[in-house]
């Protein structure tokens, strides 16, 4: 397993023998053996390319979870367990991570040279163990979930909003009640997708909620922003994902009485294993680097 994921991080199994300090002969043996013991084929190989399967993909998640372990733990008795260095597996939104993750991972890897960095992004929250992930960037109005321990690293906020041009179309509604037989667009990853909450007038400002209707629903924030850009109706969106749309005047906030939700975003990992140095150290950073959030400024 550790000579499989070896190949895998190194994308070659010249550069995995170089790694192991063996022969390429030997590493390609290993590999065949695990795939022979296990009854599933692990890899595609080609001459130019190395490609992992569906069941290679699947076995690659723990088994890097396993070698980061054993690392850690060799460095830990060497003396240098809290350098970082070896590969951190990041998990983060899509969106998020396309407009603000850039810069402090250059940082990041720019600081510690003995540490490499794989990225995925999914708008879901998916199982950091079983996915083998180090640490995850999660937004959330209250981060819950059992074996987590989260870093709160920022914050921010949700805005109602529409495009100029289907508010030219439709109207601009001013209350809640104005809503009624308005395009809704709908992010459907949250479990009030179908309701909007306002603050009722007079004293008191008691919270109203408002069901709605939804004449369009997607599990993606990317989609749901372009969606309402495009006039399709009115939207729900957190503004680090629209700061530009309204500094622009894409995107225009409505319903003065709309409450906002507020949001965190988190750097989270798995609770009850030691936390290595290269975790902490990219957690740091990430609370450093958003103490002003750009999407503010």
């Amino acid at each position: 397993m550790v000579f499989f994921a070896r190949v895998v991080e190194m994308k070659s199994f010249t550069a995995a023998a170089a790694k192991l300090g063996v022969s390429k002969s030997v590493v390609s043996a290993r590999v065949a053996a695990l795939e022979d013991r296990l009854g599933v084929r692990l890899l595609e190989r080609t001459t130019r390319k190395l490609a992992l399967t569906p069941d290679g993909s699947s076995l690659y998640g723990q088994c890097a979870t396993l070698v980061s372990t054993a690392d850690e733990a060799a460095a830990t008795l060497a003396g240098t367990g809290d350098q970082p260095r070896g590969l951190l597996r990041v998990n983060a939104p899509v969106v998020f991570a396309e407009k603000y993750l850039a810069e402090p991972m250059a940082a990041y890897l720019e600081r510690y040279p003995e540490v490499r960095l794989e990225v995925t992004l999914s708008d879901k929250f998916i199982d950091l163990v079983d996915e083998g992930i180090d640490v995850a960037v999660r937004i959330a109005s209250r981060l819950e979930g059992a074996g987590l321990v989260a870093r709160k690293v920022a914050s921010d906020r949700t805005a109602l909003v529409a495009s100029p041009s289907y508010l030219a179309r439709r109207g601009t509604p001013r209350a809640p009640d104005d809503l009624v037989g308005h395009d809704c667009l709908v992010y459907s990853l949250l479990k009030v997708s179908q309701e909007w909450r306002f603050r009722a007038p007079g004293r008191g400002a008691k919270e109203l909620t408002v069901p709605i209707e939804a004449r369009f629903k997607t599990q993606s924030g990317a989609v749901l922003r372009r969606a309402a850009v495009a006039g399709m109706g009115l939207a729900v969106l957190p503004v680090f994902m629209i700061a530009e749309d309204l500094a622009a005047d894409r995107l225009r906030p409505v319903v003065a009485s709309f409450l906002p939700t507020p949001l965190g975003i988190y750097a989270a990992y798995p609770q009850g294993r030691r936390v290595s140095g290269k975790t902490r150290a990219f957690v740091d950073l990430l609370a450093a680097h958003f103490r002003a959030p750009p999407w503010r400024s």
